[in-house]
């Protein structure tokens, strides 16, 4: 993967992970600004190179009637306006082969949604782009399938192209890491690990997606430990008022001691 404009951030320690991180879906531009100016504060400070993360629509809804964004273009435009407020990249998700180009023009990673990830038509266009292309992991695949959806991006003359695990189906309502198959796909591809959407509890009676936040920092060390490249979280100032996921969201005021725990575990895993 080139990480040549996420190097280039304050402060960078090339022996440090990098985070992906903000709220699930762009509600607003104020929301997503403080988001987004509080985490830089903090991966500033622990010099974590840091790509602001939020969607600019939710395709994925359980029901008709849940939030699934502000207008394609408005919310765009916000994350163009993150980028170049913080001088951070920025990532989203596109469902379709028509939004690659679209959400292209306005963020610096096309990420594909775990659903998706073997549809090849989306992971064609993504790639045709040029931009750096974030691959989930599916639900329903083995770390060994996804080096398949890397020769896709690579197929398509692109070779930026990182996975990101966000966990297992594990029955119907719950999801699991095996982190077995982290080294596994880092034989692949730079590697992430989706924390916040490894605790959800998908399929809810409800329709609304359930979560365990209380696990977040338990997961966070584990991928740590394993050797992930990066982590991937969503955080929010008012998860429980969040428009999309607030269920299995980190408080943002809860970032700043998780990330300087995982920095020195990271520390104490590069001194051995």
């Amino acid at each position: 993967m080139d990480l040549t404009k996420i190097n280039r951030l304050k402060n960078v320690d090339a022996n440090n992970f990098f985070l992906l991180a903000g709220p699930c879906a762009i509600e607003g531009e104020d929301m997503a600004l403080r988001i987004a100016e509080r985490v830089v504060e903090i991966t500033t400070a622990l010099k974590i190179p840091y790509v602001f993360k939020g969607s600019f629509k939710k395709a994925n809804r359980s029901r008709m009637d849940s939030f699934t964004g502000i207008g394609d273009e408005k919310a765009l435009k916000i994350l163009r306006k993150i980028g170049e407020t913080f001088d951070v990249p920025t990532v989203t998700d596109i469902h379709t082969s028509e939004d690659a180009d679209m959400a292209a023009a306005y963020v610096d990673i096309l990420q594909i949604p775990a659903f998706l990830v073997r549809q090849t038509d989306l992971v064609a266009a993504a790639a045709k782009t040029g931009k750096t292309v974030n691959l989930k992991k599916g639900q329903f695949m083995s770390p060994e399938a996804m080096q398949h959806a890397i020769q896709k991006v690579n197929d398509n003359g692109n070779d930026n192209a990182m996975i990101t695990d966000r966990g297992t189906m594990f029955g119907y309502q719950d999801m699991i890491v095996d982190f077995r198959g982290i080294p596994t796909m880092r034989g692949y591809a730079t590697t992430v690990l989706d924390v916040t959407h490894s605790l959800q509890q998908p399929n809810q009676s409800s329709g609304v997606t359930g979560g365990r936040p209380d696990m977040i920092e338990t997961i966070a060390r584990a991928g740590i430990a394993s050797g992930v490249d990066g982590l991937f979280l969503e955080t929010h100032f008012d998860p429980a008022n969040a428009k999309s996921d607030g269920a299995n969201m980190l408080h943002l005021d809860h970032l700043e001691k998780l990330l300087h725990n995982l920095v020195q575990i990271r520390q104490t895993i590069n001194s051995l």
